[in-house]
């Protein structure tokens, strides 16, 4: 056990003397491994964690038990050689969880009714064109509040992290863990509760935080709104019954003293479940409980609220929680010397100021957009109106805006004039609204005879129909559009895939219109085929279980698709609505790093498709970086060469192939590195006998990033797409 130097030891003494009526604690210390920047001691019923942070820095939590509940009785930070700053002192966890019960929908069968995205389990009665077994009751909302039973803890070292574990949580139907987890390298804490519920069919939302704030400490709260303008509350008004959700830009309250400051947020993305939009619902809080206590942390709403449509409320689809599954419900502070600014710039450093960042030799592609641009311009009476979502999408650092106009807007079915002056003044919109460093690509998801449903892409504005009359060819020479397309069947939209070169991939595959797809249509003609580009991820359904983002049912489809044939790749979608400047986006946001010297122009955008065919693109939710990929050397015995940066820090890499027909994995523990680090990692790898290979790569918040398959044998690799165009 470490000794503490005499100075921090009459700290110690010093802080046991406010933290009265302490619990014996007891730690089993067995898995902790002492090293320089982050250590750990056991004294007088207190577990004191100390930690290098931000350079510059120190941080100190030290921990205790009170009446049976885990409690931070003093959270320190000191800046250089200066004093000590305490920010806060007998901390109180505080979570709590919403649950309803999860409807499966679509005649799925049990294993994979967690994939239902139609769902609103809060909604009673529910929409009556919803899911099954409606309507729904008012006892099947339940709330409970976390209560804590804890005599004792554990500590673990993870390479260059420190993690403490109370047991003893009861939340309701769930039960389990605190557990608190340290990073040297960084000012950043997590405070989480793991628990299970042996119930079937739960789906959540929690809520979680810090209670027992002073104001003698930090005075104040201070976030942007949705606008960007600098807000504060001091805590000097009356006391809360609940608490106040924050309309924060970037998901980011700081908590403001003369002491320092204490940002706290949640996990960028894996705290979202897929909506329609990204409204803010106010994901942060403060509760002023006392005359000078008061306590903050992180929410979700109860639905979507502001800009509603009524088939919006069938999908509020929250958490699964299959049974005996543990779920990690997180809470994210970073504790700093520093002012309010100087705190909150730190915080968005991990998310790169809610910016997908630019790397060298790509350019980012965001795919699945149903603005109804055309409409909304149409409707304005000038093509050169800016609709919000163009600027919105420009400050995340798209390159590239992939859009789905006419799913509900316009008039897709027109065999004839409409549906043709549409996609004119769609060709226009884009092109009018695109330039040197934004483009937006007209696309769509026409969802008609291939099964499921699908984004198109062709390299070029093309004129087509989704219908084709008995009197009318599959192509006719229109004297000013020049060439027109009716498609009246599967084999009529392959044909004029292949002659415009088009890509076809099938948006979230395994749910929603995609129920069953791409499995039905695994031996079709059109999937077999080179134009066939694969499927989509988004995060959907979320499990907080699961160490990877839509763990099962993308990266299943995507192993699946290349064991049937291949090579298939999954293609990054968002898949949302409307959006306004005081949306949200990035939590719900994911990219497509695709490899492009330049960006193409409006006239012709083939480069495009050519890379994505070709594999040359990586996905990410932007906190990972796959900076240079490839598979290196001759013959069977090669190396994965792979060069990664990232912010939060990291926790896995893998290596994941197949033979065909069984899928395997290895996976190398990244525990050891620093947060906002860079690796070039070389894993040797045995080709023999293996079809295709990729590489993944995933942090402790849940963001990640992931290569396509490399196929590793030409035959079965294949031709491209003609690059004609």
């Amino acid at each position: 056990m470490k000794i503490f130097k005499p100075a921090l030891s009459f700290l110690i003494v010093f802080h046991l003397m406010s933290f009265l009526h302490a619990d014996a604690l007891r730690c089993d210390m067995t898995g902790y491994s002492p090293q320089a920047g982050l250590q750990a001691s056991l004294a007088e019923n207190i577990l004191t964690a100390s930690w290098q942070g931000d350079p510059g820095m120190q941080l100190r939590a030290q921990f205790g038990v009170q009446s049976g509940s885990p409690v931070i009785a003093a959270l320190s930070v000191q800046k250089g050689k200066g004093a000590w700053q305490t920010l806060g002192r007998n901390l109180r966890p505080e979570f709590g969880v919403t649950t309803g019960v999860r409807r499966s929908g679509h005649d799925l069968p049990e294993e994979k009714r967690w994939d239902v995205y139609w769902d609103a389990p809060l909604s009673v009665p529910g929409a009556p064109t919803g899911n099954p077994d409606l309507p729904r009751k008012p006892e099947e909302v339940r709330r409970f509040t976390a209560s804590y039973q804890t005599t004792s803890c554990r500590v673990k070292s993870d390479g260059a992290r420190l993690e403490i574990l109370f047991s003893g949580v009861s939340m309701g139907i769930f039960a389990g863990d605190l557990q608190f987890t340290i990073y040297r390298g960084t000012n950043l804490m997590r405070m989480e509760v793991i628990a299970k519920t042996e119930e079937s069919s739960v789906a959540y939302k929690y809520y979680g935080g810090l209670k027992g704030f002073s104001t003698d400490t930090l005075d104040r709260v201070e976030w942007r709104d949705t606008g960007g303008n600098a807000q504060q509350y001091r805590f000097g008004g009356a006391v809360n019954s609940d608490p106040v959700p924050l309309r924060a830009r970037n998901r980011v309250a700081i908590l403001s003293g003369s002491s320092g400051s204490l940002a706290v947020f949640p996990p960028p993305h894996q705290f979202f479940f897929a909506r329609q939009l990204e409204i803010n619902l106010g994901f942060v809080w403060y509760r002023k409980d006392g005359e000078t206590t008061f306590s903050a942390g992180i929410r979700h709403g109860e639905n979507h609220e502001g800009y509603n449509p009524a088939w919006i409320q069938q999908v509020f689809a929250l958490y699964n929680a299959p049974p005996g599954t543990w779920q990690r419900m997180a809470v994210y502070f970073y504790p700093s010397a520093e002012p309010t600014d100087a705190c909150r710039e730190a915080a968005l450093a991990f998310t790169h100021g809610d910016r997908f960042k630019p790397v060298p030799g790509y350019k980012t592609l965001a795919t699945h957009f149903h603005t109804a641009f055309t409409q909304e311009l149409m409707d304005s009476k000038s093509l050169d109106t800016q609709p919000g979502w163009i600027p919105s999408m420009r400050s995340l650092g798209v390159n590239i805006a992939f859009l789905c106009d006419f799913h509900g807007d316009g008039h897709p079915r027109d065999a004839g004039p409409v549906r043709l002056r549409e996609l004119e003044n769609y060709f226009a919109a884009c092109r009018r609204h695109s330039d040197r460093e934004f483009l937006i690509v007209p696309g769509e998801e026409p969802n008609e005879y291939f099964g499921g449903h699908y984004n198109l892409l062709f390299p070029r504005p093309v004129y087509w129909t989704h219908v084709r009359r008995p009197d009318q060819p599959l192509a006719e020479n229109d004297p000013r559009l020049g060439t027109v397309y009716h498609a009246g069947s599967a084999g009529d939209l392959l044909e004029i895939l292949k002659r415009e070169n088009g890509l076809v991939w099938q948006t979230h595959p395994r749910t929603k219109g995609s129920t069953f797809y791409p499995d039905r249509i695994r031996d079709k003609d059109y999937f077999l085929s080179d134009h066939w580009l694969g499927a989509a991820f988004k995060a959907l359904p979320v499990d907080l279980s699961q160490r990877r983002l839509c763990e099962e049912r993308c990266f299943g489809t995507l192993d699946d698709m290349n064991n049937w044939n291949g090579p298939k790749y999954l293609v990054a979608e968002v898949d949302t609505y409307k959006k306004f400047p005081d949306y949200d986006l990035y939590g719900d946001f994911n990219i497509n790093y695709v490899k492009l010297d330049r960006l193409p122009d409006f006239n012709n955008w083939g480069s495009l498709g050519r890379a994505l065919r070709a594999g040359d693109f990586f996905v990410s939710t932007g906190e990972v970086l796959i900076r240079k990929f490839s598979l290196e050397g001759t013959g069977s015995k090669r190396a994965l060469t792979a060069d990664l940066e990232w912010t939060f820090p990291l926790d896995f890499v893998e290596v994941v192939w197949s033979d065909g027909q069984k899928v395997e994995r290895q996976i190398i523990s990244t525990t050891a590195y620093a947060p906002f680090g860079s690796h070039l990692f070389q894993i040797p790898f045995d080709t023999a006998g293996k079809k295709w290979i990729r590489f993944a790569a995933w942090d402790s918040a849940g963001n990640g990033a992931f290569t396509q398959p490399v196929f590793l044998s030409k035959a079965s690799t294949l031709s491209k797409v003609s690059s004609r165009n």
